[in-house]
């Protein structure tokens, strides 16, 4: 029988940033520290002013504290341990904490590092380990509701923007649960599929798994991978969207970025481009989809300068244009709900 990817993490953590200097390869710790704030107990970082605003702790010092694990909150690309972080890795094992990674690498291939955790009685946890006999993509229509979230580039705010959602429907009484579909999506929902690590003929299946059949009025709202437009992960981009047949889609952009970030070359497509573009291979499992609204990370500009981005942006696309973080995402959801009349 397929099954959810599921884990358990012992807290207190301790979030791992090493020595990644790019606050994106570090997306996973910063997911982390935002939305479980209350297990996050310190940060591991050499070398690098990466700063999630927890205390600086050793091994043995977040242990002495009541840390219970390890998380490596880093994902760079090609999901490796560069050997930087080992001696690091073997410190906290062997000091008593569980080590949980995301990576593609799998912890039992660190060298020593099996043999640490049972020196020090810990368990090595592979968050990307997708479920076994996962079916190839039907097509068939599924009852529920489902919203994605899709993006201009990776590392737009897909997941964040998902769990907004999440939380505001849940706020409002509306029947809703987020479905992770990366390794920092499943550390904090506990379950998932880490959709990358899944052979590509199946990748649709596993969407399909992943947002069974459901109530009429229940939402399953998908963290999106990757972009339609990025050189290397539009492959997952697509075979989610197909799985998932969304309902709704919710555009996810960074005001900062206008290129395709690490590949040079490759700049965003401008707005009515790409929500043509995920309409029309979206409209295949669902002829019926909607972009029903844009969410933006205006981190990078100043609250006023942020707003005027929004508004321009409103006027132009028609359609609710918000930070997730600063507005909420309510008047995205108002799009989802029955309209006077119908």
């Amino acid at each position: 029988m397929t099954t959810l990817t599921t884990i358990e993490i012992e807290p207190p953590y301790l979030l791992f940033i090493g020595d990644m200097d790019y606050e994106l390869d570090a997306k996973t710790a910063f997911g982390i520290a935002h939305w479980r704030p209350e297990l996050c107990l310190a940060q591991l970082r050499f070398g690098t002013e990466v700063d999630l605003g927890l205390p600086d702790m050793t091994p043995k010092d977040a242990v002495a504290a009541g840390a219970r694990s390890l998380i490596v909150g880093v994902a760079p690309v090609g999901g490796s341990f560069p050997e930087s972080w080992v001696e690091s890795l073997l410190e906290a094992a062997r000091s008593g904490l569980h080590i949980v990674a995301g990576m593609h690498t799998r912890l039992d291939q660190v060298p020593g590092l099996s043999e640490a955790a049972t020196e020090g009685g810990v368990r090595l946890v592979d968050v990307r380990t997708p479920p076994t006999h996962i079916p190839v993509g039907t097509g068939v229509k599924r009852p529920g509701r489902r919203l994605l979230t899709v993006g201009t580039d990776c590392a737009v705010g897909k997941k964040y923007t998902a769990l907004a959602i999440e939380r505001e429907m849940h706020a409002r009484g509306m029947k809703a649960t987020f479905r992770a579909t990366g390794q920092t999506g499943i550390m904090i929902a506990g379950e998932g599929v880490p959709i990358d690590s899944v052979v590509s003929d199946f990748i649709s299946g596993a969407a399909e798994m992943l947002s069974p059949d459901n109530e009429a009025n229940h939402w399953d709202v998908i963290e999106g991978q990757g972009s339609i437009v990025n050189p290397g992960y539009a492959g997952v981009t697509v075979g989610l969207m197909h799985g998932s047949q969304p309902d709704a889609l919710v555009l996810c952009h960074d005001a900062a970025r206008t290129g395709i970030d690490g590949w040079d070359g490759y700049d965003v497509p401008e707005m009515p481009t790409l929500i043509d573009l995920y309409l029309s291979m979206a409209r295949l499992t669902n002829p019926a989809v909607r972009m029903v609204g844009i969410s933006v990370n205006t981190s990078s500009l100043d609250r006023a300068r942020g707003e005027a981005y929004l508004r321009e942006l409103e006027d132009r696309m028609e359609m609710p244009c918000v930070d997730p973080l600063a507005d909420g995402v309510g008047r995205i959801i108002d799009q989802l709900l029955p309209r006077a009349g119908t």
